[in-house]
């Protein structure tokens, strides 16, 4: 075909359009001197890990260089679209902080100059930049039948290698004259938009992505579907006329895109737009049973699903500030110097990101969030309990809101200080380390006594609950303690006998199950706070409850 016959098939596909320049005018070159980059969920289901690991990315661009960063929502695969989960991206993105500067807001109106921000609404802006393609001769329709499935898609590329020992990389219909084309649409055969590649295979250039530095790309010669049959615009297309009319400085994404990087190259070309600059992120992994790296799933790891951080109760900070030791090799570093810094204050250098996939660690992130939570305030921690119940376990506000105070003196142990306590790492399990201050609680006592003569310890319980009374400080408990561990040969009684007042030696024992009938553990902070916490009369019922127990 020549010009004339692809600017009349141009009209033909796509009549009653505006020229590209009417957007390429009305979209006008940001005025920021700092990067404009942009996160584009498709609302197919939930946030992805890996998906939060990509807008801190932005966000930290954005903030170290006076950037922007804006939401797009890529709703284009209307079979696999979950309801409402566009707004669920955007209020996840909000509640860790990482709110876009302009952009899809969910539920709310949508804020910038460069909308509309949610790809289904912006047809019209891709039929015209389709017109412009096949105008150029750069683009043709395609009526072959789609193939149903990837197993129909295999036969035919096994096919085509016993004929040709080679794909066929340009499609068919590329070849069809005007003439032909005219009668399949009076024939009302559904048409997908294709590219008519002018790349080779064979042929490779140098390119620099920002991550992975420069690397020697080969050119694409695949007649790729820029558009489908019912009129949706695939990624690679969508992306190349978005991103230049959103102003996209830069294109921060995963590296399962860097595959795709040659066609999204040569559709830029075919416009005459200069290539984006691109950063392709290394994807988190785990080791599969094999002891071999995999992408987290969807399908098989539920902490794909950032929601499972926000269920569990880890704080904010915390998922931040691990995904950041994935993100940047001097961040350890740059924290172990600056311990009560923002992570905001941390100077983010895109290019520090590595290339190798990082393994996503639990006992790290663990780590992580008992320190954070350990430099919090005992009342902060409860207002965050509290504002997590209501919204993941309302079942439990209530026992939270009646407990606030036995809840916040349990908190208040060991809090502060050079070493503080680290013994909560999420806030689902604060009611379960601390239930023993609930006033409801009723110990299970299982244990084992070991070596400790039954009768003995029924004797010292006994002697120990009738006696006892709340002090006013723990060195007063201790000694109260000591002197009836003393009667049934729970200490060392020689070295206790010669100077009782300093004894400190073991009473390992004796304490231990004052420990086990009170809180039901062997571990826990201060048993003497615990103890005047709970108050003298429930802790009488439950050594007394231990004391029937070991009679039975």
């Amino acid at each position: 075909m020549d010009d004339k016959e692809f600017s009349e098939l141009a009209d033909l596909l796509y009549p009653n359009v505006k020229d590209i320049e009417f957007y390429l005018k009305k979209y006008k070159p940001r005025d920021t001197l700092g990067e404009v980059t942009r996160l584009g969920p498709s609302p197919t289901g939930y946030l992805h890990i890996g998906q939060l690991y990509q807008s801190l990315v932005h966000r930290l661009l954005a903030n170290t260089t006076n950037g922007i960063f804006y939401l797009r929502l890529e709703d284009t695969d209307g079979k696999r679209e979950v309801e409402n989960a566009g707004n669920i991206a955007y209020e996840m993105l909000k509640y860790y902080g990482l709110t876009p500067d302009e952009g899809y807001r969910g539920k709310e109106k949508e804020i910038g100059d460069y909308g509309p921000y949610v790809q289904s609404k912006r047809s019209e802006i891709y039929h015209a930049f389709a017109h412009e393609l096949v105008k150029r001769g750069r683009a043709f329709p395609c009526f072959c039948k789609p193939k149903k499935d990837i197993e129909e898609i295999e036969k035919v590329r096994d096919e085509e290698l016993e004929q040709s020992s080679e794909l066929k990389l340009h499609d068919p219909c590329r070849n069809l004259s005007l003439d032909e084309i005219k009668e399949k649409l009076k024939a009302n055969q559904p048409f997908a938009l294709r590219l008519r590649s002018t790349g080779d295979s064979e042929c490779t250039h140098k390119f620099n992505d920002v991550i992975k530095g420069e690397k020697d790309l080969r050119e694409n010669a695949r007649d790729d579907v820029l558009i489908k049959s019912n009129g949706v615009p695939v990624y690679s297309f969508a992306h190349i006329v978005d991103d230049t009319l959103m102003r996209t400085s830069i294109v921060v994404r995963g590296q399962e895109w860097y595959q795709s990087l040659p066609v999204h190259i040569e559709i830029a070309n075919a416009f005459g737009f200069a290539p984006f600059r691109y950063a392709h992120t290394p994807n988190i992994c785990i080791l599969d049973d094999n002891g071999n790296k995999r992408k987290i799933s969807k399908r098989k790891d539920d902490f794909a699903d950032v929601r499972f951080f926000m269920k569990k109760g880890y704080p904010v900070e915390a998922v931040l500030e691990y995904l950041l030791t994935l993100l940047n090799s001097d961040f350890e570093i740059w924290r172990k110097n600056n311990p009560d810094k923002s992570i905001e204050e941390f100077p983010f250098e895109i290019k520090k990101i590595g290339v190798t996939n990082p393994l996503f660690d639990f006992l790290k992130l663990n780590d992580i969030s008992k320190t954070i939570i350990s430099k919090y305030s005992a009342e902060q921690v409860y207002e965050n309990l509290l504002t997590w119940s209501r919204d993941w376990q309302p079942e439990c506000t209530q026992t939270i809101v009646d407990n606030k105070q036995n809840l916040i003196e349990i908190l208040s142990l060991n809090r502060g200080g050079d070493r503080p306590r680290k013994d909560i790492t999420y806030y689902s399990e604060i009611l379960d380390l601390y239930d023993y201050v609930l006033p409801n609680f009723r110990p299970k006592h299982q244990f084992e006594l070991g070596q400790v003569n039954k009768d003995k310890l029924i004797a010292f319980l006994a002697d120990y609950n009738d006696n006892y009374k709340e002090v006013e400080d723990n060195q007063t408990w201790f000694e109260n303690l000591k002197n009836i561990a003393y009667k049934y040969n729970f200490v060392d009684n020689k070295t206790y006998k010669q100077d009782p007042q300093s004894y400190s030696g073991n009473i390992a024992d004796a304490s231990k199950f004052v420990r086990i009938a009170i809180t039901d553990r062997t571990d826990s902070p201060e048993l003497y706070s615990i103890m005047k916490i709970i108050g003298m009369d429930e802790c009488k019922k439950r050594l007394n409850s231990l004391i029937n127990i070991l009679k039975k």
